[in-house]
């Protein structure tokens, strides 16, 4: 029974939430840890030993993993912000060139348009009908 208790969560001599362990199974039952051998019980030690492994669950992370954890994270974070920035700046770079780029362009173009205003004669052509008609 006290080994039901403890996989089901509902120990009544052990705190809540005490994981299942063949010391933990005794004590529940009310006696010494020692008094659950393999030789004394040895189907209810199998039968404890494959719910252990069937039910494992991954150990807990302590609070110094969870904080390397966090840092690593914040720190992938910090790298990303800080190439994303780059890639920003460089955009901005190109996109000022650019610009700069077009204005030069512009008035290269304007220049031209007027010097060849002024290359262009001034004068309008007649057309004059043709003689021997």
């Amino acid at each position: 029974m006290a080994f039901e208790r403890l996989k089901f969560g509902v120990p009544r001599v052990l705190p809540k939430g005490t994981s299942v362990s063949q010391n933990n199974v005794a004590k529940e039952a009310g006696c010494d840890p020692s008094a659950l051998r393999k030789a004394r019980f040895p189907l209810l030690v199998l039968e404890i030993q494959e719910w252990i492994e069937a039910n494992q669950r991954p150990p807990a992370d302590s609070a110094r993993q969870r904080s390397l954890k966090d840092r690593r994270k914040n720190r992938d974070k910090r790298e990303l912000i800080a190439d994303l920035k780059r890639q920003r700046d460089s955009a901005a770079s190109l996109l000022a060139d650019a610009n700069l780029r077009i204005v030069e362009l512009t008035e290269q173009v304007a220049d031209m348009s007027a010097r060849l205003d002024q290359l262009q004669p001034s004068a309008t052509v007649l057309n004059l009908p043709m003689r021997g008609n």
